[in-house]
């Protein structure tokens, strides 16, 4: 943290992941009880059990109410999981539990504990649904132990204002529900930009910081303007100032927002832009947007909750969702199972592997079951020709110019496109031999940055490493659009790198042919490329790949184009 010298203000430094600027309270987000706020309770100052139990029972009348309450207010799937959690707070069993902990002589926080950790041993050996409420159950429990002791509860909280919430790290669940108009910036102590918190709130379009050491120290309700461009957070600034600095990032945002192609630079250089989809529906939704195409279908996400590979008709039948809103002469660019490591699929991942990132997973399931790869390509290429859409088609975690190969005449054989992801470090070594083989490359900037770092993109702790700014993970990309200006053929970015419209500009400049995002970000990337020539894109990758790390990256380019 730095002050400075003049005045009470203090700034505090992140990763940026969604640029704007937002001002407003501190609004902390909960996760475990206090430790030392469970030690000073104790164990409670009750005369006997009985009396024990009935703070027990008005602790889960407060939580099932607040589970109901955010019931009434939310929709669909969301309401009934609610609803649900309500009910198992309530549950007669787990009193029961309770109960008897408390006859034994426990106090009431190890009694909850011990009740809970009973019904997750039960839960999880009868697999299925029952073992995906282990997690309700261990939000119930913090939640009941939270109340007892007298703590807020854990989660995120509804602001009563526009407000700035602040958090160790964030899960999906705690923020795929966040209202923009409430929630105005994100800011976590840990996370990286490829985080859980970093891609939803590239979804929601607010402001996010990730990875600002010392944010939770910072004290609930303090006033803070939060940069998601240059990734600081300023507390004690002036509220008349922060106002003028919003108004601006909101009326720049807007303008931005207004953007509609067709997308080239200021010099009439045509760049595709182009969408990344799971299924029909946001495929649907994301051709509505100023978009080339699909760059990335990630097919995978359709079959994590099926147990039994489906057939080649139902394979198509899915495709052609995907495929169909672009047949007015748009592409799709299907990518064939990315299965394994954190997305299982029980039809295909092997189970048990020690280090799953780094085993079979990907093209490498098709090494010992040729048929769950001819079988997808067939489903790919009957949907191809029901819709008349132009498809391509890449395979994940290619690692030789073999495999490419062999993939490759597969694909071709059924008359599609056949291209590879860049995603392993030796793929971009041998971008230029890879290219003999196939028509394409794709480059996964999230794998490629874990892999060329030695670090989990998931680890918190290592965030600063999975940063797509670091110069080895720039100067992989630059050796493999060298390779794609080399020999005439596409060469695009899929991964997260593609949403930053600051980066943006230097991906084009290394010979970055495309660039595929969540559709939310197609305009504010198609704005800022706009806005400048590719002379000044060329200068940006320069300075990008010239910079000691991924901060003074970012300012080197920030000070090229005048940001």
């Amino acid at each position: 943290m730095t002050t400075s010298a003049d005045s009470a203000a203090t700034t505090l430094s992140g990763t940026p992941v969604v640029p704007g600027v937002a001002a407003g309270p501190a609004l902390h987000v909960r996760g475990e009880v206090s430790p030392d706020a469970i030690a000073r309770y104790g164990d409670g100052d009750f005369p006997d059990a009985d009396a024990a139990l009935v703070a027990y029972d008005d602790a889960v009348a407060a939580v099932a109410e607040t589970f109901t309450t955010k019931a009434a207010s939310a929709q669909g799937a969301a309401a009934e999981v609610l609803t649900a959690s309500a009910g198992l707070a309530r549950d007669k069993g787990l009193r029961s539990g309770v109960a008897k902990n408390l006859q034994a002589g426990q106090g009431p926080v190890a009694a909850v504990q011990g009740a809970v950790e009973q019904f997750v041993t039960i839960f999880t050996t009868m697999g299925g649904l029952m073992a995906e409420r282990v997690t309700d159950l261990r939000d119930i429990e913090r939640r009941v132990v939270a109340h007892l002791v007298g703590e807020p509860a854990p989660g995120v909280p509804t602001p009563s204002e526009p407000s700035i919430l602040v958090a160790e790290d964030l899960a999906p669940s705690d923020t795929s529900g966040l209202d923009p108009q409430l929630v105005t910036a994100l800011v976590t102590e840990r996370g990286g930009a490829t985080s859980h918190t970093a891609i939803i709130a590239r979804q929601l379009g607010i402001p996010c910081v990730v990875g600002a050491a010392g944010i939770m120290d910072v004290p609930a309700g303090a006033f803070l303007v939060v940069d998601g461009e240059t990734g600081t957070i300023e507390q004690g600034a002036d509220p008349a100032e922060a106002r003028v600095r919003v108004e601006e990032s909101r009326r720049l945002r807007e303008e931005l927002a207004s953007w509609s192609g067709p997308a080239s630079t200021s010099d009439g250089m045509p760049v595709k832009l182009l969408a990344n989809v799971a299924d029909g529906a946001s495929a649907e939704s994301a051709g509505a947007e100023p978009v080339g195409g699909v760059g990335l279908f990630r097919t995978e996400l359709c079959f994590l909750d099926q147990k039994e590979e489906p057939s080649v008709e139902e394979q198509a039948e899915i495709y052609s969702a995907v495929l169909a809103p672009y047949a007015d002469g748009r592409y799709v660019v299907v990518r064939t199972l990315d299965a394994g490591s954190d997305k299982p699929i029980a039809f295909a991942t092997h189970e048990g592997e020690e280090n799953p990132a780094l085993g079979v997973r990907g093209l490498r399931l098709s090494f010992g079951n040729p048929g769950l790869m001819d079988r997808q390509l067939d489903g790919i290429a009957a949907a191809a020709e029901k819709t008349g859409t132009e498809t391509w088609v890449m395979a994940p975690m290619v690692a030789t110019v073999a495999e490419a190969a062999d993939f490759a005449a597969k694909v071709r054989a059924r008359g599609l496109k056949a291209g590879v992801m860049v995603e392993i470090p030796s793929a971009a070594l041998l971008a230029h031999r890879m290219l003999e083989v196939v028509d394409f490359l794709s480059i996964g900037t999230n794998d490629l940055t874990q892999y060329a770092m030695a670090a989990d993109r998931m680890a918190t702790d290592l965030a600063h490493l999975t940063d797509p700014w670091q110069p080895a993970v720039l100067q992989l990309i630059a050796i493999t659009a060298h390779a794609g200006t080399e020999a005439g053929k596409p060469v695009g970015v899929c991964g997260e790198a593609a949403a930053d419209p600051l980066l943006a500009t230097a991906l084009i400049g290394m010979g970055i042919t495309s660039l595929s995002m969540a559709a939310r970000a197609v305009r504010p990337v198609g704005a800022q490329l706009s806005r400048v020539s590719f002379e000044t894109c060329e200068a940006a990758a320069e300075a990008a790949l010239g910079a000691p790390d991924p901060m003074a990256g970012r300012a080197a380019v920030r000070e090229l184009l005048g940001h």
